[in-house]
């Protein structure tokens, strides 16, 4: 028997769809990020608890993609990932 019930796929697979419309909205403009930022996420405890599920699996999506087409380590490129994002900000990396 399957631990993932049809609604969980479904919910998994809306909060997916969610989480990619806001990262891509980013891509597109800092307004069109604030816009979705206010009107995608939503508000209740259950919504976003499945907004953050979509994200987590997005991003372990993405980190295995950037793994195979590198070779690099995953701890290695969440590493890198966070200093050019400090970078971005402005702020000095420590390590």
């Amino acid at each position: 028997m399957s631990r993932w019930s049809p609604i969980a796929g479904r919910t998994v697979a809306a909060a997916m769809q969610l989480a990619i419309a806001l990262l891509t909205a980013g891509l597109d403009s800092a307004e069109l990020e604030a816009w979705a930022a206010d009107e995608l996420i939503p508000v209740d405890a259950d919504g976003l608890a499945d907004f953050m599920a979509g994200l987590h699996v997005i991003s372990v999506v993405l980190l295995s993609e950037l793994h195979e087409a590198t070779g690099e380590p995953p701890a290695a490129i969440l590493q890198r990932l966070a200093i050019m994002a400090e970078h971005r900000r402005g702020t000095p990396s420590a390590g």
